[in-house]
């Protein structure tokens, strides 16, 4: 379809097929659903407007009209509605969990060899595992903290082999087939780890008596939109990644709900149902998408379509991918050594009580001063009254009234400087900003106390620091 623009000639959109009855008819003043010079289809219902001008003009009202099958938009719908649900419980789980962690990790901090140590770390533990979960709520939700980088496709793939190897084991034979010359991708490496992983183990379950599994890379280029599943691939440049195995195969039955949260049909060895909804979640979040072809007793192919990068890839960093995931124990960092920062306060706002006392003596035991508030608009109203301009402000982004972001903005007006350390739940790409273009830095929940006076000394010019 060509993209409207101011001067675009209305007969350049629409299909030769038809065009001029279409034309006539709008001239007329009738509704009318048209094919377009491209894809798709539009409702144009054409209107006289008395607007002050010689020529007589007509508005039209555009409606584009879904071309899928009334099952797909109510799939779509319907993990939309579940997606929604996911990201908001996962909020609120975030915030819970960061407080019990946090307390635990306080506590041992405190006594590292006391008698409930081991009951601390048991906590901690268990925080990791809900942390675990919730991120994989997230991922569906398409919600999750993600830091992109270009990729190799082919080097992303042939490092994990040798750990799928072991992971594997010796009954099923995994082959790699790498497509040259390389595409690249932009895309969290550990995320893309975590989806080749996932598939992955999901085809070695699938072969209990072994069998053979293929990763695959390749690339495509689609001229039009085309059909896949509930969804529709954009024309573009893609490149592909496969995941096939010669095992029992999916059911009909079972196929078009493999995505679907919480859907099982393991549930008896412990399945959580969350495996290919976490992965169908960062595919889509990451601008790609993903299909399945399976026939019972014939395998099962995943194919995953990644929006190809054109430029170079960036450095390769450690994913630190050695297990598969799941509830793996948090390893928190120690607090930093106290400093002192002279009495500049930083400002702390943060509408959850029990992670806002839990930051504020992390950061005054890290040699911070600290003036808390429990919401932006409390945060404003200690200034005004002439409390001291912060050092830096560290704030949650989802806050009732006034969120995080709109809170820095209106103190860099004041402060154009000023460092700004946000933490949430939820991804930068959700949050629809560009924060490091605006000097912000984000940390993901759940965190641990650690990470949180790292983080805001990272954003701390080199001169704010005095040494004790």
């Amino acid at each position: 379809m060509l993209p409207p623009r101011a001067g675009l000639a209305l007969r350049q959109l629409l299909a030769p097929e038809g065009r001029e009855e279409s034309l006539a008819a709008l001239v007329a003043g009738q509704k009318r659903v048209v094919a377009l010079a491209g894809d798709g289809l539009l409702r144009l219902e054409a209107q006289r407007c008395p607007l002050p001008t010689q020529d007589r003009l007509t508005a039209l009202r555009l409606t584009r009209i879904s071309t899928r099958p009334p099952e797909q938009q109510a799939a779509a719908a319907r993990l939309q509605a579940v997606g929604a649900l996911a990201g908001g419980i996962a909020h609120d789980f975030n915030n819970l969990l960061t407080a019990i962690a946090g307390s635990a990790e306080a506590a041992l901090t405190r006594a590292p060899e006391g008698g409930a140590a081991a009951e601390l770390r048991q906590v901690m533990e268990s925080a990791g595992r809900g942390a675990a979960l919730v991120r994989q709520l997230l991922a569906f939700a398409r919600q999750q903290a993600l830091r992109p980088r270009v990729v190799d496709l082919n080097s992303a793939v042939a490092s994990m082999g040798e750990l799928l190897k072991r992971l594997l084991g010796s009954r099923v034979r995994l082959a790699l087939t790498l497509e040259e010359p390389s595409r690249r991708v932009r895309i969290d490496p550990t995320q893309l780890d975590q989806v080749i992983m996932n598939l992955a183990l999901n085809a070695r379950d699938a072969m209990p008596e072994g069998g053979a599994m293929r990763i695959g890379t390749s690339h495509a280029v689609v001229l039009r939109p085309e059909p896949l599943g509930s969804e529709t691939l954009p024309a573009g440049r893609y490149a592909l990644l496969e995941v096939a195995d010669s095992g029992a195969g999916i059911p009909e039955d079972v196929l078009p709900r493999i995505f679907d949260p919480f859907f099982t049909t393991r549930r008896e060895q412990g399945g959580t149902g969350l495996g290919l909804s976490t992965v169908h979640g960062i595919v889509r979040q990451s601008g790609g998408f993903i299909s399945v072809d399976s026939k019972k007793g014939e395998g099962t192919r995943f194919r995953i379509w990644l929006p190809r990068h054109e430029g170079p890839a960036d450095p390769p960093v450690s994913t630190a991918m050695v297990a598969p995931p799941g509830p793996a124990a948090p390893v928190a960092p120690p607090l930093p050594a106290p400093a002192s920062y002279g009495s500049a306060p930083v400002l702390l706002v943060e509408d959850e009580v029990p992670l806002l006392r839990l930051a504020e003596r992390a950061l005054r035991r890290a040699g911070f001063e600290v003036m808390s508030a429990g919401c932006a608009e409390e945060a404003l109203e200690m200034l005004e009254r002439g409390a001291p301009p912060p050092l830096a402000l560290v704030s949650d982004v989802v806050m009732p009234g006034m969120d995080g972001l709109e809170l820095a903005a209106r103190l860099r007006k004041t402060w154009p400087d000023l460092p700004v350390l946000l933490v949430s739940g939820y991804a930068e790409a959700a949050l629809g900003r560009d924060l490091t273009a605006e000097r912000i830095r984000l940390l993901a929940k759940p965190y641990s106390l650690g990470a949180l006076v790292a983080e805001l000394r990272g954003i701390l010019p080199a001169n704010a620091v005095k040494v004790s």
